[in-house]
């Protein structure tokens, strides 16, 4: 199963990179596989130093955020206990790992990692259409490059529903920011840039 996070790792020059990411997990949770691309700060951060966090969080708005790069206020971050690594604070569960295999050989890099450390902060929120509409629309967002821009613009209007129906404040300055990211895309495309 996929499980949607956001993973915390440390680059050698000390700055802490925040990403999403989507493990491939079992129920138990002792292992996990990343499938970063080679491009992704995440791959570099880990290949260099082999710990990192992995994330339980229902903030959609920061899950949007990390998505596109802006995390800029950076959410509070506590150390890690077991890596040399950080938590994010307000992170329902943190998974503190470390790498025990890497293989890049192929287009995405498969990270096999043991988790170490188990951090429980706070409770799930629970399920909400709004949140996972903007955790579908937050990966749309990510792949303007390479999918067509109807196709997520007409996907970004079928979500924009269950946002508008089932959303909180956070679940729509989330889906907000990621409209405005499409909008400018699109301006982009339309004026040649």
């Amino acid at each position: 199963m996929i499980l949607e996070g956001i993973v915390t790792t440390v680059a050698p020059s000390g700055e802490v990179n925040i990403a999403p990411m989507g493990p491939r997990v079992e129920a138990d949770m002792q292992r996990f596989l990343l499938r970063p691309f080679h491009t992704a700060q995440t791959y570099r951060n880990l290949k260099a130093h082999g710990e990192g966090v992995l994330h339980v969080t229902d903030d959609v708005l920061l899950l949007a955020r990390a998505a596109l790069g802006d995390v800029d206020p950076r959410p509070a971050l506590l150390p890690a206990e077991r890596v040399r690594g950080w938590v994010l604070a307000d992170a329902c569960r943190a998974y503190e790992f470390r790498v025990i295999s890497l293989d890049d050989r192929e287009e995405r890099v498969s990270i096999e990692a043991e988790v170490l450390h188990v951090r429980w902060q706070r409770d799930f929120f629970g399920f909400n259409r709004a949140k996972h509409a903007v955790v579908e629309a937050a990966i749309l967002a990510t792949r303007t490059a390479f999918l067509p821009l109807a196709d997520i613009e007409a996907d970004f209007a079928r979500l924009a529903v269950l946002v508008d129906k089932t959303g909180g404040p956070r679940e729509h300055e989330a889906f907000g920011f990621l409209r405005a990211h499409l909008e400018r895309v699109k301006a982009a495309r339309e004026g040649g840039g």
